[in-house]
C-alpha cells in the first residue's frame, strides 16, 4: 500500500508527539502513556429525529452543489440509526457504508478520518478493533461538550463523503 504525504506526516506527526511526551521514549510510540485519554467526550442525550433530518438536509444540499449523489444518515449517542436519506442515484451499498460511518464516529468518539490516517501510518491493529471502518466521512455530533450522535455520508470519494458530512455537522450548531 503506498503512503500519501499527509498520511505519512500524520503519522510522524503522531510517533513525535508520543516520543516526546516524556523523559524516556519508548521505542514502539504505541507504549507511550499519554496524561489524557483521547477522544473523552462524555455521551449526552441523544439527537432527535427532528434535528437529525436538519443534518441530513444540510449534508445533502451541499452534495447536490457539486451533483455527488450521497446517503446520509444520522446516529444517536447510543449509535443506534436515527435517519437516513439516499439521493437518487446514489450507490446502493453507500446506504449501510454510511450508516456504519456514523455508528463508528459515535462509538469511539471521533472521525473515521482520524482511523483511516491510523490505518495508512502503519497502525494496523486498528483494523482489529470492533466495528471499525478506516474511511472518512463519520464525524462526531458533539453539542455542550457531548455527544450526541454521529452523521455519515458516502457515495462519493472520501474526501466528497468528508465535506458532506462536515457540512451536515455544522448545522449542529
Amino acid at each position: 500500500m503506498r503512503q500519501t504525504p499527509v498520511a505519512a506526516a500524520a503519522a510522524l506527526a503522531l510517533f513525535l508527539a508520543c516520543s516526546t511526551a516524556s523523559a524516556q521514549q519508548p521505542a514502539n510510540p504505541l507504549d507511550a502513556i499519554p496524561e489524557k485519554i483521547p477522544f473523552d467526550v462524555p455521551y449526552g442525550a441523544p439527537i432527535g429525529l427532528e434535528r437529525a433530518d436538519a443534518l441530513i438536509n444540510a449534508a445533502l444540499a451541499e452534495a447536490h452543489r457539486h451533483d455527488w449523489k450521497l446517503v446520509c444518515t444520522v446516529v444517536d449517542s447510543g449509535a443506534n440509526l436515527v435517519a437516513l436519506k439516499r439521493m437518487d442515484g446514489a450507490q446502493l451499498a453507500s446506504i449501510a457504508i454510511a450508516e456504519h460511518k456514523a455508528r463508528v464516529a459515535a462509538t469511539y468518539r471521533r472521525e473515521t478520518k482520524a482511523l483511516e490516517a491510523g490505518v495508512q501510518g502503519g497502525f494496523n491493529y486498528l483494523l482489529t478493533l470492533d466495528d471499525v471502518i478506516a474511511a472518512r466521512g463519520g464525524i462526531p455530533l458533539v453539542e455542550g461538550g457531548r455527544l450526541v450522535g454521529a452523521i455519515g455520508c458516502s457515495g462519493g470519494t472520501g474526501s466528497q463523503d468528508e465535506v458532506g458530512a462536515k457540512a451536515g455537522a455544522a448545522a449542529l450548531r
